[in-house]
């Protein structure tokens, strides 16, 4: 339990200390380089492309997977203090935080003066087309996007390697390569215009069940409103994703703001569009909610500790009973 503390601390510490390293540098856009030369025709068929992007979902994740795997094992083989600091690497470079909250808060200034650089800089953030928004929409997106990715970008690793670290911290390493890898594939694969993406899009609904329920419970407390979770279950399933729409509907009632996808969703209507203290204050909260989600995360860890303690216990009393 003490490694994965340390493991965690030294991750979150890198996270504020560094933030992210530069593409050229980082794994996870060595991985969206080979999903680019993944998507391609596979079949002259929309049934072939759907067939080629099942096997992508179930084997790409893996090549991540394993190389974190395979860096915290030799890590270990060293000295097993290298291996944790490797592990901390290894989560590290699957969470973002520091990154997320900059750019949203660059994005949100922005919108009082520089409308140009707000719509161009949002685009580090959500899809859309920012060319016709409004400053009081480019606020939205913003507000929008650090809650949701909060989930995919932080909450979806860091509890997967939580579970598993006190049991082997290569295996911790693994499944948080492995879910970044899923996420990965969704952004660039899962529209509904390309058929080789329908696979990993449904896997990653699957994959951000948990994580985003327990994103909106970490912003609920971060904003210190409770009853926030139950106010946003009206309009979490507004938007198309599953799952999306419960950190996002949770941060509107937070905020008591409205925030709006113009033709796709419309969360907490009834209340106005972000102003710019608003985006200020959502801020706030979703660093507040990483804490939380931390504190989350140990005590996942420690569950899991405990529990396999436990059952150490009992297989050894087991053991001496049959003897």
């Amino acid at each position: 339990m003490l490694t994965t503390l340390g493991v965690i601390a030294l991750a979150c510490s890198l996270d504020l200390l560094i933030s992210e390293p530069p593409n050229s540098a980082h794994p996870v856009a060595w991985f969206g380089r080979l999903v680019d030369h993944l998507e391609r025709e596979w079949g002259d068929t929309e049934a072939g492309q759907r067939l080629a992007g099942v096997a992508i979902a179930l084997f790409a994740p893996l090549v991540p997977a394993s190389v974190a795997a395979g860096v915290v094992l030799a890590g270990t083989a060293v000295h097993p203090f290298v291996g944790a600091v490797a592990a901390g690497f290894v989560l590290f470079l699957t969470t973002s935080v520091r990154a997320l909250l900059e750019l949203t808060e660059t994005v949100v200034a922005a919108t009082e003066g520089d409308l140009e650089t707000a719509r161009e800089d949002v685009r580090g953030l959500v899809g859309r087309d920012a060319t016709a928004l409004s400053p009081a929409e480019i606020r939205s997106a913003a507000v929008e996007s650090a809650s949701e990715n909060l989930a995919d970008g932080f909450v979806a690793t860091l509890l997967p390697f939580a579970l598993f670290a006190p049991l082997s911290l290569p295996l911790a390493a693994a499944a948080a390569a492995w879910v970044k890898g899923v996420n990965t594939l969704d952004s660039m694969l899962g529209y509904h215009s390309k058929p080789i993406g329908t696979a990993s899009a449904r896997l990653d609904d699957y994959v951000m069940w948990v994580p985003a329920r327990v994103t909106a419970v970490t912003l609920a407390i971060g904003g210190r409103d409770l009853f926030a979770l139950r106010r946003a279950r009206a309009w979490a399933r507004e938007p198309p994703s599953p799952n999306s729409g419960w950190p996002m509907a949770t941060l509107a009632c937070v905020l008591s703001v409205r925030l709006h996808k113009p033709g796709v969703y419309d969360l907490n209507p009834d209340a106005d569009l972000p102003t710019l203290a608003d985006g200020e204050r959502a801020i706030t909260v979703v660093g507040l909610a990483a804490v939380v989600a931390v504190i989350v995360a140990l005590g996942a860890a420690f569950g899991t500790t405990l529990l396999s303690s436990m059952l150490v216990e009992s297989t050894a009393g087991t053991v001496v009973r049959g003897r």
